[in-house]
This record gives C-alpha cells, structure tokens and sequence, in this order.
C-alpha cells in the first residue's frame, strides 16, 4: 500500500488533479487549513491506477488551451467516480470541452480582480458568498453552456463565471479560489469539500500523530532496527523523534558531515538531538569524501545526484556496523522529505516539467538496500513545524530555517572545493549572525548567502582587488511553493555587506536577491 493509499484510508481525502497552473498546490493548501486532507497528482493520472477512492475531485488551472492539439484532458474515468467535481479554470473548460466543446479565445484577456456576480443563491458552492471580490488568469472562455448545464455565477467579462450540472453534483468556475485575491475563495472551497463532498474535518497533527506512529510500528515490527539522516533541520530533526517517540532505541540517527555544513554545525546537532532530544545519534565524518567525488562538478543536477547517491552509500555503510539486539541486518531508511519536495520533483507527462531534483526525492540509488520510511511525506512546512511543537521540541529549533541536504554545495554556484565552501560558509555565519542580531530572524523564512562563480574588481587598502562575489537571499513564505523577498532595511544591508567584505577573505563585492518564488526558486540551484 502506498503512502497515498494509507493516509486516504484514514483522513477523507480530495484529489486535485493538477493541468499546470503555478497555483495548483494552492488549492491542496487551502483545503488543508480548514483540515480536510488532500492530495495533488498530475492530470494525466489514469483513475484505474488510483488505489484509493476520493471523497472529490477538483480540476485545477492550467496555462494550456483545452482546444489546443496537444492539450492535456482528464481521464474519463474521473467522472465515474460518482463524486462531487470542481473545475477551476482550465478545468472549467475542460468540464465545457468533454461537453459541448464550447470553449475559445475571449476577446480581450482577463488577469486581475474582477466582481463575482452570484446568480443562483441556492447553489451550495456559493453558501455564505454573494458579490465578492476574485481573481482571474485566463485568456480562454466559455462562448456558451455545456449540454446540461447552468449559470451561477457572472462576472462583467464572464458570463458563464460559475456553471452547474443540473443534476449532478459537478461545478466550474472561471476564477482562482485558492489565491488570497479571491476575498472569499476559502468560503468556496471549504462549500465544496464540506457542505458538498461531506468530507471530514479531521485532518489535524495530532490526529496525524497517533495514525502515523501506528503506521511505521506496523511498517517496521517489533523487533526490526531503523536508520536515519539527520541534519539538525527542522524536517530531519522532527522525523527523528517522530521514529524515536514509535520505536525508541531501535531507531538509529545518523549525522554525516559531507563538509558542506553550515559553521559548527555538527558539534551543535550532537549535542541538540543526542543530549536535548535524547535521540540516539552517530556523527560520521565523511567529509572528504564528498568533496572529492564533487571535484570539477558544477551542474546543480549532478551535484544533487552525486550528494544523494553518497549520502546512501555512507547510510549503508553505518547501517552495516550497527549490531542489532535482534541479530537482524537494518532494513529500513528514514528521511524528511516534505510534500513540496515531491511536488516539485515530479515530472508530468502533460503540463508541468521538473524544477529541480531534491537529493532526498530523486537523488536515490536505483538499486538502493535500505527500505525508505518517508513519515513526513504528505505534509507542508508549516505543518511539520505544528506537528514539531506537539512533539516538544523547542521553539527555536522548529522555527530554524531551513537547511538544504546538498549543503553549501549549491550554494557556492560553480565548482565545489574546499575553499569555496569555507568561503561560503563565513559569509553565511556573518548573514544570519546579523539577522537574528537585529531580531529579524523570525520574521523571515529562510535565509543565506550565496558565492558566485564571477568575480569583480574592487579597491582595498588602495590596492586593487579582484576577487569573489556573494549574494544573499531572505524569502518570505508560508508553504515554500511561493515566496516573496524580505524587505531589509538598506542600513542592514550596508552592515552585513561591510562585514563580509572586511572579514571573508576572497570576497569584493555583496548583492541582495530580490527575485520572487516564481520565478526563481528559493534556492540559486
């Protein structure tokens, strides 16, 4: 059974079926705020495969035309399902397409606010909403009703705004509900997936926590062993208690230093996890090894897959000295992988194409030993750090930024050396030093610095200089899907720039990154 397939068999879960659209895993958050569970998959995904029978299923947005040649549609099947349907956009029009085919490109393009007109107050989809405020994306639009359906909602732009089946429980509305634009788009969505598809609000940490140790002590048995990567990160360090509060001393963490670890990082997890949290942890220098199979690599693809595939030879190679009470061989991986690591992971056949490949998603050994135990796999950020405070573990330590498993070796862009990374990694300290100094730390997301693979002249002691570049990057965000910039006030900025310059060897010149999420990713690889 599936991770999928275990959670929906206890939490009513929705499934959004993604065309594409940068807001996608929007509509999975929402619904989860108000503890319905979801869970997204591509829009090519054959319903006969499912595995699992969802409570609904919302058609999300997409930056496709439904009449195009190669445009992606919906399984048939889906409709089969006999439950509740929502089309958002895209989605809408492909309800309209499959029938009537009554979709085209609208006169003028329409993104931005526009006024929500409710024609059939009766309608359960708009239960508490009458003229409010949504947002629109789209350049396509109903040119008239699908067979068998109505109006029930306008916009000026819009007359076929929102749709019904009339007889069944199927809706389409040519708005984004999921993005905070639309004024009452939570009111929507929770219409649907509560009134509509009498799902359960049960989806809740600590409901999340009783299900998920009952799950790993079945997955794992009661006399089975299980290993684990830590890193000191929130995902990591949560995962691990998580396994130590199901199995206790049969749950072995292991910190491998593959020196690219922020400064002093070991020697702090050592003694955060193993003597504060009481998790029974190993610290493995492994550090030379990992530069060395990093040599002359500079692809962000083949540093991640060079750091993933390391990282299970190092596990296995521990795994092996580890002598079990019960005489038997470690079966079992742990890992921290969050849901966006997997959303942005997967390849879609139709709509979407890989961002980038996260060491702990798609950096594994094909032919890898180690069963991997994923509990922390269906959950977004802010759900990990809730599920974290349940667990006891500190505020400070839940709420740290975020830490990626490569390390500094993608944040020194170009060759990984030693060198570049005690660069680097000087630059950090000072950053997020001067961050929490000035009592911002907590009011950004995640933070960092960055060495570039340029360099500029400068001016030092009257001597000229031409050395390396650093840029920072502070993001504002709730779920890591999307982020905005922090805006530093520019005295900050001068300090910190001042301080890496005078006291980092090899630096001339500091920027600040105030790129967006999209279209940048949090990370500069």
């Amino acid at each position: 059974m599936s991770d999928v397939e275990q959670v929906s068999s206890v939490f009513d879960t929705i499934l959004v079926l993604d065309f594409g659209s940068q807001y996608s895993h929007l509509i999975t958050r929402r619904l989860r705020e108000f503890n319905v569970y979801a869970e997204m998959l591509p829009c090519t995904q054959k319903i006969s495969e499912l595995g699992w029978k969802p409570k609904g299923v919302i058609l999300s947005g997409g930056p496709y035309s439904v009449y195009a040649e190669d445009a992606p549609h919906v399984d048939m099947d889906v409709f089969k399902l006999d439950v509740p349907i929502l089309g958002i956009c895209y989605g809408m029009q492909e309800l309209a397409w499959i029938n009537g085919k009554q979709v085209a490109r609208g006169e003028k393009r329409e993104y931005g606010p526009a006024t929500l007109k409710v024609e059939d107050a009766s309608s359960p989809l708009f239960e508490g909403m009458d003229h409010s405020r949504v947002w629109m994306s789209h350049g396509d639009k109903l040119h008239g009703l699908p067979t068998g359906y109505k109006v029930i909602a306008t916009s000026d732009n819009s007359p076929f705004c929102g749709i019904t089946h009339e007889e069944k429980p199927i809706f389409g509305i040519q708005f984004h509900p999921e993005v905070t634009h639309s004024t009452q788009g939570k009111t929507l969505l929770k219409n649907f997936a509560v009134n509509i598809c009498k799902a359960n609000q049960n989806w809740t940490m600590e409901n999340f926590i009783d299900t998920e140790i009952k799950r790993i002590r079945e997955l794992v048995g009661p006399t089975a062993e299980v290993i684990g990567a830590v890193s000191g990160g929130v995902d990591s360090t949560v995962a691990a208690k998580l396994m130590t509060e199901a199995i206790g001393e049969r749950f072995h963490a292991i910190l491998v230093d593959n020196g690219v670890l922020r400064l002093n990082e070991a020697a702090n997890v050592k003694k955060t996890l193993g003597e504060g949290l009481k998790i029974n942890l190993t610290v493995v220098d492994a550090a030379d090894e990992f530069l060395d199979k990093l040599k002359g690599v500079t692809d962000p693809e083949k540093k991640r897959k060079i750091i993933g595939n390391t990282f299970i030879h190092v596990f296995e190679r521990e795994a092996a000295k580890i002598q079990p009470k019960s005489g038997e061989e470690i079966e079992f991986l742990l890992q921290g992988t969050l849901y966006p690591d997997v959303i942005e992971s997967i390849s879609f056949k139709g709509p979407s194409q890989t961002i980038k490949t996260h060491h702990n998603v798609g950096g594994l050994l094909e032919d890898m030993k180690l069963k991997l135990i994923e509990p922390l796999r269906e959950l977004f950020k802010d759900e990990v750090r809730h599920l974290g405070e349940l667990l006891g573990i500190s505020h400070e330590l839940v709420w740290r930024h975020p830490f990626p498993g490569p390390g500094i070796a993608i944040r020194v862009l170009g060759e990984v050396t030693r060198e570049q990374v005690e660069i680097a990694r000087k630059a950090d300290f000072i950053y997020i030093e001067e961050i929490r100094k000035a009592g911002l730390y907590n009011k950004i997301s995640q933070a960092f610095a960055c060495l570039l693979p340029v360099k500029s002249v400068g001016v030092m002691g009257d001597q000229r200089t031409y050395e390396q570049v650093i840029a920072l990057r502070a993001i504002e965000t709730t779920d890591f899907m999307t982020a905005d910039w922090f805006p530093f006030e520019h005295d900050f900025l001068k300090r910190v720039a001042s301080r890496i310059v005078n006291e980092v060897d090899g630096v001339a010149r500091v920027t600040y990154d105030i790129t967006s999420k999209p279209p940048a990713t949090v990370e500069w690889e």
